[in-house]
């Protein structure tokens, strides 16, 4: 785990527990178009592969997301980072921290998906975390946000943003500032 919490890391609360066995359940039986879980023996940490979609910059390439729950998920948002190296996105940041403020984009043989931060461009992963989102809901719109890409470019002020994040702070303890919707 990238935070600093990471030794502190409290056990899963039995409503956690619950929810991600019945996420893992529904993943296996219907996963979304363009992720593997990597199954291990912990159901706290799930590492999860990225294809990038068809027809997109990201096409033929493949990343890594680790998704560590927090002891009370789904009522607090998982951490959610790509284990780098991560893709150049002018929202993912060279240590794999992700600003996933994400209008209504359509992604090529996906659905068009709506994220709840159109309006006041909060962050999903963070601010506008609902437990009503799943792992599921989580993948899908990180695979809109890389398809609806025009470049693959770090943020403009990544490398401020990396060096402030030195010492495994935790992008959960971010104030997000959005550059704009459009990439």
């Amino acid at each position: 785990m990238t935070s600093s919490s990471a030794h502190s890391r409290k056990a899963l609360s039995k409503i956690a527990c619950n929810r991600l066995q019945k996420e893992l359940v529904e993943w296996q039986v219907n996963p979304p178009t363009g992720f593997k879980h990597k199954v291990t023996d912990n159901l706290q940490r799930w590492i999860i592969e990225v294809n990038g979609a068809p027809g997109t910059l990201y096409a033929n390439e493949t990343y890594q997301l680790q998704v560590d729950f927090p002891e009370h998920y789904p009522m607090e948002a998982p951490q959610v980072i790509f284990i780098p190296p991560s893709p150049l996105h002018p929202h993912i940041y060279s240590n794999g921290h992700i600003c996933l403020a994400c209008p209504q984009v359509h992604v090529k043989g996906l659905s068009t998906v709506s994220a709840p931060c159109v309006l006041d461009n909060t962050d999903i992963l963070y601010d506008s975390w609902s437990p009503a989102m799943t792992v599921s809901s989580i993948c899908i719109s990180i695979l809109s946000m890389l398809s609806s890409s025009t470049v693959k470019q770090r943020p403009a002020d990544n490398d401020r943003y990396v060096k402030n994040c030195r010492n495994g702070r935790s992008p959960k303890e971010t104030r997000w500032w959005f550059h704009g919707s459009k990439v």
